[in-house]
């Protein structure tokens, strides 16, 4: 009962355990000389990269009878007033344009160049032949068998070769679009080997999505202005048409006086008038269209413009150093005191 009442407490013994690790100091320090050997090759044979950013708030149509949902809303601690819209693509959805191929394929034509201008060539053929790798990767592609494009071959963004879907799937790796659910707000974060073409990477997928985001608010709207455009333009030829036929016709009868003559000019008179009012018509429909592909079409801020980064923002080449060295440390130091762990736990 006493010996089960009495605790005891181990208690542990440093300086037993750094005895031990002096006396196998030799060991320790080869050990760490071999992982900092290691450790320098392998970080330094990784090439670095840069990071960089761009801001942009897009116009947001919001939607009608919504201040009565959003108070009640509001009143919850829900705030859904702000995101609102009548489009059937909201901002918070364009993160996913980076999951579709279409998207994607339209950043291979994107021209970069480098920071020291010795690459000057298309997004594309960057990513397959202009960017650094390390060593042990040289090494393994002299062995691959290298099936390259045919670039001359006309791209199917939704039927790609199995190149075309390796640098796509690259593409995914260093571009990202992020939608703030609160504001709206896009963030483009872009990753690259080069400064420069980071910076362009940034400022091409933000001019990309402008783009889509445009095209998508705006397509209902040049569709009817095309198709006004073209009535308005058959219904003034047409009247064109009428119009000379009547000139050509009051010309050759200036001096008759014949009643037949001016019945016929006046029915003439009165197929212009109606043709006249029908072009006219059109084309007052035509500039309400018109107007109309205007303001549909979305205005943008830019929040931040993309900087090129001036710091590499990876690897991390001292931090990594350091935590192989602490990794080779510490599990040196286990195997050196593996069978002292009774002594020194007294």
């Amino acid at each position: 009962m006493e010996e089960n009442a009495t605790t005891k407490l181990k208690v542990i013994d440093l300086r037993k355990g750094i005895k031990i690790l002096w006396k196998s100091r030799i060991t320790l320090a080869k050990t760490l000389t071999i992982a900092f050997v290691l450790s320098c090759i392998y970080i330094f044979s990784l090439p670095r990269f840069y990071i960089t950013d761009t801001k942009l708030a897009p116009e947001i149509e919001s939607s009608l009878g919504k201040g009565t949902l959003s108070s009640i809303a509001s009143s919850f601690g829900f705030d859904i007033g702000e995101m609102q819209t009548t489009d059937a693509i909201t901002p918070l959805l364009y993160p996913d344009l980076m999951d579709d191929n279409g998207f994607v394929t339209s950043l291979f034509s994107i021209q970069v160049v480098s920071k020291d201008r010795k690459i000057d060539t298309n997004y594309y053929d960057y990513l397959e032949n202009g960017q650094k790798e390390a060593w042990w990767c040289s090494i393994f592609n002299i062995f691959k068998q290298n099936t390259l494009k045919d670039n001359s071959k006309i791209l199917d963004p939704y039927n790609l070769t199995k190149e075309q879907e390796e640098i796509a799937k690259e593409i995914r790796n260093n571009v990202s679009i992020k939608a703030n659910s609160k504001n709206g707000v896009i963030t483009i974060t872009t990753e690259a080997q080069d400064p420069y073409i980071c910076k362009t990477l940034a400022d091409s997928v933000r001019s990309k999505l402008r783009t889509y985001i445009t095209n998508y608010r705006t397509n209902k709207a040049r569709s009817d202005w095309e198709y006004y455009k073209t009535l308005t333009q058959e219904a003034k030829k047409i009247y064109e048409q009428s119009r000379q036929k009547y000139a050509s016709f009051a010309d050759a009868n200036t001096n008759m006086a014949l009643k037949s003559v001016e019945s016929k000019l006046e029915d003439m008179e009165n197929d212009m008038q109606i043709k006249f009012n029908t072009y006219n018509t059109l084309n007052t429909q035509l500039q309400a269209a018109k107007a109309k592909v205007q303001e549909r079409t979305p205005a943008f801020t830019i929040l931040k413009g993309a900087s090129s980064p001036t710091k590499p923002a990876g690897p991390k080449r001292m931090l990594f150093v350091f935590i192989m060295l602490l990794v080779t440390f510490f599990g040196t130091s286990l195997w050196v005191l593996r069978h002292s762990i009774s002594d020194i736990f007294a």
